[in-house]
């Protein structure tokens, strides 16, 4: 067996997207080498003893070795200190009994850990950057781009990018944006491009019975970076194209907003169709749409994402109506014949998205070609082949 890798994360394992993003990979990983991973964990997850019997089982049956800490929230600063330091000292512990080879960071928090600990023993250092993190507070509102906090954490970035061994980054656009920052000028980092990737064991094309009419799909959150709104005019619109039409929206927790959204937008409610339903329930939901359609917002820190439910829309082979400007997405649909990204939200771009939209949606091929993009791009299997290449090159180094 290789050697052993330390894995850190600043999101709970407990967790959905810890679930989904971190175990579903480390399962796989640690068929051919042991893993020890670093999670902090939130008190209410670790309060909820059935999902943690739940995720213990999975790890112990994956033969990972799980060191949880507890996550401290405020004041943010400070607990954010307080976490670094913890994981410093676990880390350290965890590297000389063990004689672990890599740390793997995943995303910032936790590479200022891995840096620190590469200076202390000398361990390659994997930092998987999951996007532009501080653009994205300042995209996001939360910090103001001239701040002291922007530019401590751009400082960091700066010192992460250089000192890594590999960068793993979600998007090729991500990559084309770093290679133009001064300080990479000659000093590229080695990059491995894995998208957020998605279970296509679960997600993928099943017998459901069709609904009459055309449905639009949409699945998940619509705070944040999604553009809700624009969704709704886009349905708007196709009930002018297409009267038949009905909106299937899967989504947990915010249908007060929803119909406020829908009711404003001008979409009659017997056109529309709010669940909730469980994530092994998804596939299957989506399985009754003819396409899908999400809109984000296309700012700076949106170049290195990769929303999780684009591979999850083409595993279940439907086609998706998306805007440009974030990530690979439009490269990815445009290139592959699998959808369609406009410039613009506009009425005038809308409605010529829909047209072209529909016309896929009549191609006896569409879902064929939705699953095999799938398969290229957004892989489970070949994401964890990325990751094993990248550790056995950084072995051959040590």
């Amino acid at each position: 067996m290789s050697g052993g890798i330390l894995y850190t994360s600043y999101d709970g394992v407990l967790e959905p997207l810890g679930q989904s993003q971190v175990l579903a990979y480390l399962e796989r990983l640690a068929v051919s080498r042991p893993i020890h991973l670093l999670s902090f964990e939130k008190p209410k997850d670790w309060a909820n003893k059935d999902t943690r019997a739940v995720v213990q089982e999975r790890l112990v049956a994956a033969g990972i070795e799980w060191h949880p800490r507890r996550y401290h929230q405020r004041p943010t600063a400070l607990a954010t200190g307080w976490d670094i330091g913890v994981g410093i000292m676990t880390g350290l512990w965890l590297i000389l009994r063990h004689r672990l080879h890599i740390v793997h960071a995943r995303s910032y928090v936790p590479a200022v850990m891995a840096l620190v600990l590469k200076r202390l023993t000398r361990v390659r250092f994997v930092f998987d950057m999951r996007g532009f993190w501080a653009d994205e507070r300042v995209d996001g509102g939360l910090w103001p781009r001239d701040g002291r906090l922007f530019k401590v954490a751009k400082w960091f970035e700066q010192r992460f990018l250089l000192g890594a061994d590999h960068v793993v980054s979600l998007t090729r656009a991500g990559v084309r944006e770093m290679q133009s920052f001064d300080y990479l000028q000659g000093r590229m980092p080695p990059v491995t491009v894995i998208p957020t990737c998605a279970d296509l064991d679960k997600f993928k094309p099943v017998s459901v019975q069709r609904d009459a009419g055309f449905v639009l799909g949409y699945v998940g959150t619509t705070g944040t970076w999604y553009l809700f709104d624009a969704t709704v005019a886009c349905f708007a619109q196709l009930l002018e194209l297409r009267p038949d039409s009905r909106f299937l929206i899967i989504n947990q927790h915010e249908h007060d907003y929803i119909r406020n959204c829908l009711e404003a937008g001008g979409v009659p409610p017997e056109a529309v169709e709010l669940r909730s339903v469980t994530h092994g329930e998804v596939p299957f939901q989506v399985a009754r749409m003819d396409a899908a359609a999400f809109f984000i917002k296309p700012v700076f820190s949106k170049q290195a994402s990769a929303p999780t439910k684009l591979g999850e829309f083409l595993g279940c082979g439907v086609p998706c109506l998306v805007n440009s400007g974030v990530g690979d997405m439009a490269e990815i649909l445009e290139v592959e014949r699998v959808g369609v990204a406009v410039e613009s939200m506009d009425r005038q771009s809308l409605e010529a998205g829909l047209e072209r939209l529909l016309t896929l949606t009549r191609d006896p091929d569409i879902r064929r070609r939705c699953v095999a993009a799938a398969r290229a791009n957004f892989s489970l299997d070949d994401g964890v082949r990325r990751y094993q290449s990248i550790y056995e090159a950084l072995e051959l180094t040590n």
